[in-house]
Order: C-alpha cells, then structure tokens, then sequence
C-alpha cells in the first residue's frame, strides 16, 4: 500500500510538469491542444535516443525540451498563419508527430535500463552521499523502507522551480498578454500587440514543458514507447480539473500549485483504483475517463446545488420579510 502511494507521488510530480504544460495552452491561451500526445512522445524518443549515443541525461532532457518547444511552435503556426482549426491544428502536429518519433527512434520501442539516465544519476550521488540514509534515520515509516528518495525529491524541486519561473512569466508583460490573449484577441490587438506570435510561443512553452516530462517519465520507467503518448491529454486535462476542484484557482500562483497537488491526487487515485480486484492494468484508460467524468460533473452538481439552496433562502427571507411587512400594515390599520 505504502510503495503504490509513494510511487504514485513520485510519478505524479514528474507528470505534474506535463499538466503544467496542459495548464498553459487550455487555461491560459484557451487553446484546445491535441499536440500533447505526440510531443509528450517526442519528448522521450529524443532523450533516449540522444542517451543511447552517450549524451549526458541532463543534456538529452533539455534537447527534448527544445524539440516539444519546435513542435508547440509549428502547431502554433498551423493555426496562426495556416488559419486552421485549433482542434484540427492539434490533431494533424499529433498525427504527423507520430510518424517523426518512429524516425527518431528507429523502431517503436528504446530500452535505457542499461543506460545512465538522470534517474540513476541522482539515485547513485544520493546513496553515496549517504542522504538516504539520513533521510530514513529521520522518517520512519515502520515496515516500508523507499528504495531512494533522491527523484522524489528532485522532482518536486524542479516541478517547484518550473512553477515559480512560470508564475513570473505569467507576471510580465509578456505573461499578462498571454493571458490576454487566451481572453480575447480582439481587445489585445488593440494595444499594438500580436496575438499570433504570442499564440505560438505559448504553444511552443506548452509543449515544452510537456516533452521535457516526457523525457523524464521515459528515464524513470526505463524506456520510451510510440504509444506511451496515447491519452496523454485526459491525464493532462484531469490533473487540471481535479486540481482546481480541490484547490481552488483564484490566482495564477494558486492554480499552478493546484495543477502539481492535482497531478498528484490523480496518480494516487488511480494507484488505489488499480488495487481493486476486477480491475486490471489494461484498465487505465477507463479508469482515467472515469476520474475525468467525475470531476467534472461533481463540483457541478455540487455548484447547482449550492444554487437551489441559495435561491431557496432567498426566497424564504423574501417571504418572511413579506409576512412581517404584512403583519406591521395591519398592526397600523387596527
């Protein structure tokens, strides 16, 4: 119980800088990006095959980082100078994307078990440093002894980092028109800005933060899959929802942290769903659907009824003033 739990927080921080990503171009630019799935993909195929050929892990996640950014930007372009549909521009970046992961790695599935990832790397300078060790000495957790904490706690550092640098992107004037121009492109128009090149360098940072958790989720599994893209989006998407739902995002800063507690709530959920006995592995997909049905019509029906018992106290207070305006009339009338 304690390993699926811990494991779940591990990868959800890891994930959380993919919902990030899926936070940028469906909140922020009101964009609805179906690139997620291929560069998510790309991403892992570029770090891969980059380590397999002896380039240092560090280097190879920051090239999958630029190569989702290219991606992210041609989707962009797609839709700005193309005038295509944003639904459709997604979806041809998405389908042509796969065929460019097939011819990055070669064959549709690159093994890194025997290779030094960044995992093994951080894993490695933590057990000779002795930090395991005296991180258990310090947190016991009775029978269940973690393997190491090292990407856990190196994952939530650089998912923390990634989210301050992007609440102060999104505090400049760059940032603010982005979030203008997810509002409304007419009005940011006006004040002499343009609302295509900040659309695709929106989209461009998206699906950067999406290949770089990629890149990451490829060298914490040990190998990058064509197909490991597929529903990328729901995940991204759920991890959004269920984090606003829970969170609340009332500011920039609070949705962002909402986002990263919402990734991580949704692997934990779907850890303990996977423990049930009828469901199996092959179930993910559904399970992931299901999670996203219900977060989003829960907080609805929540909000309706929330509104039904307002305006029924409203009502009431209506009425009760009317009985005692009624019952003052008559006290003057005798």
């Amino acid at each position: 119980m304690f390993t699926a739990i811990f494991s779940s927080v591990e990868a959800g921080f890891i994930y959380a800088i993919m919902a990030l990503g899926v936070y940028l171009s469906f909140r922020i630019l009101d964009f609805p990006d179906l690139t997620v799935d291929g560069s998510f993909v790309t991403g892992a195929a570029v770090a891969s095959v980059l380590i397999i050929n002896g380039t240092n892990p560090f280097i190879a996640s920051a090239v999958a980082l630029l190569a989702g950014f290219i991606a992210g930007c041609v989707t962009g372009l797609l839709h700005t100078k193309g005038k295509i549909n944003p639904l459709l521009s997604g979806i041809l970046m998405m389908i042509a994307l796969y065929s460019i992961n097939l011819r990055i790695m070669g064959r549709s599935n690159v093994p890194l078990l025997q290779q030094e990832t960044v995992v093994t790397v951080l894993t490695e300078a933590w057990q000779k440093a002795g930090i395991d060790e005296a991180i258990n000495r310090v947190i016991s957790l009775q029978s269940f002894v973690p393997r190491t904490w090292a990407v856990l706690f190196c994952m939530a550092l650089t998912v923390f980092i990634i989210k301050l640098l992007l609440d102060q992107l999104l505090k400049t004037e760059i940032g603010l028109a982005l979030r203008a121009t997810g509002d409304n492109k007419q009005m940011i128009s006006s004040f002499s800005a343009n609302p295509d090149l900040l659309t695709i360098f929106g989209l461009g940072l998206s699906n950067a933060l999406v290949a770089f958790s990629g890149a990451l989720v490829a060298q914490y599994g040990g190998f990058s899959d064509v197909g490991m893209g597929i529903g990328m989006i729901i995940i991204g998407l759920a991890s959004v929802i269920i984090g606003e739902a829970l969170f609340g995002a009332r500011s920039v800063a609070r949705a962002t942290l909402a986002v990263i507690g919402g990734a991580i709530v949704y692997r934990i959920i779907l850890a303990l769903a996977l423990r049930v006995q009828f469901l199996e592995t092959s179930d993910v997909k559904l399970i992931t659907a299901l999670i996203v049905m219900l977060s989003l019509i829960v907080p609805n029906v929540l909000c309706s009824q929330k509104e039904k018992r307002r305006k029924k106290r409203r009502a009431q207070e209506r009425e009760r003033g009317e009985h005692v305006a009624g019952a003052q009339t008559d006290y003057k009338s005798v």
